[in-house]
Order: structure tokens, then C-alpha cells, then sequence
């Protein structure tokens, strides 16, 4: 098992939350990133959900979408992002998922992408535009390279899809709460149980819950009525609003911290 799958199971064991806190590599800045991943580690995060940024994130929110222009305009390339994960794994063993859409994968060449993502220490990815219809290759490739695979699942998916999407599912499951792009929001889904109940009828794989939660009222909600808890766009803006500021790395270990606190209270 690689550290995801690890992390996961260890959670379950000990009937514990999970934590998935996503960034955008290279915002705000290149420099920032090891120490960004190493403070999230710090806060109590699980596992670390590494963007690549994209030029085209149809899939994500203003804040996102702004990160992932900055972090282009910073220079931030795959090959890039998958050297500073390298240089991370000379301090930290924490869990890494990459997110990403399939056009840079393709852009390297998906055995490619794959090999090189698996040497500089990722363990798994999670392509967030490819149909799980056409990954059979990909879930295959990525398998044989030791990665876990993850993929999306939405509140419409019919409960045939979920059977597929979870077949094709390693490390642990995502379930989107709401239909859109990402981003805060004031409240959470109240269906979230239900859906997540559905989807247990389809796989042993823990089921992790995204969109949306940006308090840490919201990550207590989700993690009691899940398996665990993503948050990326309120990470995201925080760390572009305390850009210029000498005190960012404390007050983010703060505040990550506190929505853990919630996840796991």
C-alpha cells in the first residue's frame, strides 16, 4: 500500500476522521511551497491534495481559478511541481495526491506523467475531468506504478455510475456535496448522510466528502456524517490574502488547525 491507502486504513482502524487540505503548487509563490505542505503536516492535516495548476479549471471556483493563473504566471510547470514533491520527501512522508486535469497528463504522455509522478513521491492522483468510462488505461498504468486512483463522485450520479466510479476507485473515494465548481460557502449540503450511505453500498473504500467547507462548524457537520473532510478554497485564499505577511506560516498552522480540531473533535 502506498502512504494514502496507508493513512486511510490507519484512520479507519482507529475509527478516526481523515483530513485532505488542498493548494494550488506554485501560488502564491513558487518558494512557498515545501513550507506551505510542511505546515499543513504541522496543523494536523492527513493527507495533501497538490493542484497542478491548469489554464483552462473548469471545474473550480474564482479563488482556484485565480491561484492557478498566478501560479502559470510564477512559471509552474507538472515536471515543476513534481521536483519541489521530491524535494518535500527529503522531510516528510506525508500523504500526496495530485490533482489534476487530463490535458497535462496527456501533454506528458499518461505512462510518462505516471512514472514520473510515482518517483518523486506522489501517491496517487486524482484527474478530475476524465470519465471513468475512458480510464481503464490511465486506473490500469497508475496501479502498476503503486498509485492510488481517485475520482469524483457528484450528488446526480446514478447509483449505476457510482458502482463504476468506485470499481476505479484506490485510496479512498471523493464525493463532491454540491453540484458546481468549488468554492465557500455559507453552508453545507444537508443530504450529505444520505449520499454517502448510498455509496457505502458500493465500495469498503472510505468516503470523503468536498466542496464548500470553509469552518470549522462545517468540518464537524461532514466528518461526523463521512469519513473525512477536503477543504481547498478556503486554504487557498487564505494564503493569497497573507501573501505579504511575515507572520502567514503561524496564523495558517492556526487556522488549519481549526477546522482539524472540528474534523476530528
Amino acid at each position: 500500500m502506498n502512504r494514502i491507502q496507508r493513512k486511510a486504513e490507519e484512520l479507519l482502524n482507529k475509527n478516526q476522521k481523515a483530513f485532505v487540505a488542498y493548494i494550488t503548487a506554485g501560488h502564491p509563490t513558487p518558494e512557498s511551497f515545501l513550507d506551505i505542505v510542511i505546515s499543513l503536516e504541522r496543523a494536523g492535516v492527513d493527507i495533501v491534495e497538490v493542484g497542478v495548476p491548469f489554464s483552462d479549471p473548469v471545474g473550480d471556483g474564482p479563488v482556484i481559478q485565480s491561484a492557478s493563473l498566478v501560479a502559470l504566471r510564477n512559471g509552474t510547470t507538472p515536471i515543476k511541481v513534481l521536483e519541489w514533491i521530491s524535494k518535500l520527501r527529503e522531510n516528510s512522508n506525508i500523504p500526496i495526491l495530485l490533482f489534476t486535469y487530463f490535458n497535462p497528463i496527456l501533454a506528458c504522455g499518461i505512462s510518462n506523467f505516471i512514472e514520473q509522478s510515482a518517483k518523486s513521491g506522489v501517491d496517487g492522483i486524482l484527474c478530475v475531468d476524465l470519465p471513468v468510462e475512458e480510464a481503464e488505461d490511465y486506473t490500469h498504468k497508475a496501479r502498476e506504478k503503486g498509485l492510488a486512483t481517485v475520482f469524483l463522485i457528484a450528488p446526480t450520479s446514478s447509483e449505476e455510475r457510482i458502482r463504476k466510479i468506485t470499481r476505479n476507485c484506490s485510496g479512498f473515494v471523493y464525493y463532491i456535496s454540491r453540484l458546481g465548481v468549488t468554492g465557500e460557502k455559507q453552508d453545507v449540503s444537508q443530504d450529505i448522510s444520505q449520499r454517502v450511505q448510498v455509496i457505502k453500498k458500493y465500495t469498503s473504500l472510505p468516503v470523503y466528502v468536498g466542496f464548500g467547507i470553509s469552518k470549522p462548524e462545517h468540518a464537524k457537520y461532514v466528518a461526523r456524517v463521512s469519513d473525512g473532510v477536503i477543504v481547498g478554497s478556503a486554504f487557498v485564499r487564505f494564503l493569497e490574502e497573507h501573501k505579504g505577511d511575515s507572520m502567514w506560516k503561524e496564523r495558517f498552522i492556526d487556522y488549519v488547525n481549526s477546522l482539524v480540531v472540528g474534523a476530528k473533535a
